[in-house]
């Protein structure tokens, strides 16, 4: 019999009970997740407000300061692998919980930091913890809801997501402006401690623990080519670029093919042996999984970079405040919130075609705002942007919402976490290959120039993100009809 049935029958039984709804039960456990969720993504997003802040109180070098923001993303990408498969060993609520205890501790002390080191071993330390977390929290949407109840929490989880996205711009500067008991940028981080504080004692009860079948091992060998074919990968794209493409960044790059290259020969041969890969590579002969990270990396990837350059943008280009600069970006927010509630109707009605709307609704976004820098350049009134943005933000539900259960939907329940390990390592990439290829052509087009040349960075940025995902609207032709109706 496959772990993955060893479940607690009366908090399962109690969900699905009742049947297209949530009981208070399943209500709780969705929301523990969800919130997991939504602390990560505001994280990821929300650090870029507080920078100048941050500098100026902890008098941190730049070099510092690149790293507190992608310290982060590096430990992040480089845990997620090893950390679905030690969900399937030891139990994904287990699992959930060790991520949220590192990552609110790590909050803790990032928001109490006396020093730029103190914050920047924080920021590692809360990638690690998210990388834990996330694998966890979408096997937990996958083995522990049934039929429209999984549609539902999924929905949710694309909503916490969207919403820490899109409104991490807008949350952050209002925490630094209202300067909570004086803390200024220290409040980002330390409105993550009552949320783990108050999950943790209620997963027990409410969420039941699962397990992967196989063989008990951990395949660490394989885990550490992995992470570092992945680091490899992540740490020059981030770091190169603000150093002017140094040797060593170009030498990263190199060397993780081989490394990664290993790794897939390690996992095959542990296969074939029928010991415990790290990953199953069989994963990969699913069309719906195979194409699918595919099209999460294209797609991931215009996603994040738009966030960076349209705060370039805002705050250097036109001058906006943090808090100014995050009311024009609550019009994401705005767009993304009911598009998200409408997603899963669309997505019964159309099946995988919904991808190809809210790919091609979000190209159109862009388009509006490529329309609109122009018109307005750097002294035009930003409100203008909001109607581009809405758009855009819509189209980001439409495609952000079906799309994991889309691609998990096809993957054997005992490969659930690690699946969603592969899948959430994807998009992290597509962050980080995303914000590479977009930071060569914004600050190529910026160059040396006046304020008034960030239009036109925008503007060219923006063209080549809309390329990216009329891409992905065109790849999702190859997904099975099957999975995307699933």
């Amino acid at each position: 019999m496959s772990a993955d049935t060893n479940v607690r029958p009366s908090a399962l039984d109690s969900a699905q009970a009742a049947g297209s709804g949530f009981d208070r039960a399943a209500l709780i456990r969705m929301l523990i997740v969800v919130s997991g969720m939504f602390m990560i993504t505001l994280d990821f997003f929300v650090v870029n407000v507080a920078i100048p802040s941050t500098r100026a109180d902890l008098h941190a070098s730049a070099a510092a300061v690149e790293f507190i923001v992608s310290g982060f993303s590096l430990a992040y990408a480089a845990s997620m692998l090893t950390a679905g498969r030690l969900g399937d060993l030891y139990g994904r609520r287990r699992m959930f919980a060790c991520g949220m205890v590192l990552f609110t501790l790590a909050s803790l002390v990032a928001g109490m930091a006396p020093s730029a080191g103190v914050l920047m071993a924080a920021r590692v330390v809360q990638g690690v913890g998210a990388a834990v977390m996330t694998p966890q929290m979408l096997a937990i949407l996958n083995t522990a809801f049934t039929g429209e109840q999984r549609v539902r929490a999924f929905t949710a989880f694309a909503l916490s997501m969207g919403v820490g996205a899109t409104f991490g711009q807008l949350i952050g500067g209002a925490l630094i402006h209202l300067d909570i008991a004086g803390l200024g940028w220290r409040t980002i981080f330390l409105i993550n401690v009552p949320i783990g504080v108050t999950s943790l004692p209620l997963m027990r009860s409410f969420i039941p623990e699962s397990r992967g079948g196989g063989r008990p091992e951990l395949d660490l060998i394989g885990a550490l080519l992995g992470s570092a074919g992945l680091l490899a990968i992540v740490f020059p794209l981030v770091e190169g670029r603000e150093q002017g493409w140094p040797a060593w960044s170009w030498v990263c790059l190199a060397a993780a093919l081989p490394l990664l290259g290993a790794f897939a020969v390690r996992q095959h041969r542990l296969e074939r042996q029928d010991r415990a890969p790290l990953i199953s590579l069989t994963l990969f002969r699913e069309r719906a999984f195979s194409v699918g990270i595919v099209i999460i990396l294209g797609f991931f990837a215009a996603m994040a970079s738009f966030m960076l350059v349209l705060a370039l943008y805002l705050q250097d280009g036109h001058g906006l405040s943090a808090l100014g600069s995050g009311a024009v970006f609550g019009a994401l927010g705005i767009g993304y919130v009911p598009a998200a509630f409408a997603a899963p109707k669309l997505a019964v009605r159309l099946g995988r075609q919904v991808l190809t709307l809210g790919a091609l609704v979000v190209a159109a976004g862009y388009g509006l705002l490529i329309v609109t820098a122009a018109e307005i350049g750097v002294t035009g009134p930003s409100a203008w942007m909001m109607p581009g943005l809405f758009v855009a933000g819509a189209g980001m539900a439409l495609f952000a919402n079906p799309v994991t259960p889309t691609v998990l939907a096809a993957v054997s329940p005992h490969h659930a976490a690690a699946a969603a390990g592969v899948l959430s390592t994807a998009q992290e990439g597509g962050n980080a290959l995303g914000v590479a290829a977009i930071g060569v052509v914004f600050f190529g087009v910026l160059g040396h120039g006046h304020s008034g040349s960030y239009a036109h960075a925008f503007e060219w940025s923006v063209a080549v993100l809309a390329a990216f995902t009329v891409a992905a609207a065109v790849l999702v032709q190859a997904l099975p009809k099957a999975s995307a109706q699933a």
